[in-house]
């Protein structure tokens, strides 16, 4: 394992304890269930975020078995093979994913209550405007954007690249949706917010 290998890899951890210790405190100490992922949904919309879920542990596998250098991959072999070798952009992408950890932590701590993982319907909670959604309407979306096109970055191979495609195109999916559902339950206060801040930044 070299620097970027170990970096990718503390990354991962950071990001895993983050997501599942503030999932246990909303759950255990707040009394929210947090995931609402597929949550009364069907057909097309229910699988395609169920699908997402597997999609995040098949490609957190591959991250490891990329990192650790083992030939216990799920996928072909041929999809990591790297396409090339660039220290600078192995580089920018360790940044970008500094960068995005940060705004994934202040996502969460601006979201208090509100954070759910799907489109929560029953209890959505209070429309957050604050902290760093007074810069980007979707930061933990810019946040997985960012991860998942710096792991390509690092790792400059075709199965990094197409999840980071497939990623950036299901999150704007998404987060359309969400607009919708936001401006249904929120009116004029999603509408005034809209006109103040962008969708990514």
């Amino acid at each position: 394992m070299n620097f970027f290998d170990y970096y990718i890899v503390i990354a991962l951890v950071v990001f895993y304890i983050v997501f599942i210790g503030r999932s246990i405190k909303l759950a255990l100490v707040e009394g929210t269930n947090p995931f609402v992922i597929g949550k009364g949904k069907t057909g097309f919309k229910g699988i395609l975020e169920i699908l997402f879920m597997v999609g995040l542990v098949i490609w957190t596998y591959e991250v490891i078995i990329n990192a650790i250098h083992t030939d216990y991959f799920i996928l072909p072999r041929s999809l990591f093979v790297s396409l090339f070798d660039n220290l600078i952009l192995k580089i920018t992408g360790c940044i970008l994913i500094a960068f995005g950890l940060v705004i994934f932590i202040l996502s969460l701590i601006s979201f208090g209550k509100s954070w759910r993982v799907g489109i929560d319907k029953e209890n959505p909670g209070s429309l957050v405007t604050t902290g760093i959604f007074s810069i980007t309407r979707n930061p933990i979306f810019v946040f997985l954007d960012l991860y998942f096109v710096s792991t390509w970055l690092i790792y400059s191979n075709l199965f990094f690249l197409i999840s980071s495609i497939i990623i950036i195109i299901g999150i704007h999916y998404q987060i359309l949706k969400e607009e919708k559902f936001l401006l249904t339950k929120y009116g004029k206060e999603y509408e005034n917010y809209k006109m103040k801040v962008r969708r990514y930044i």
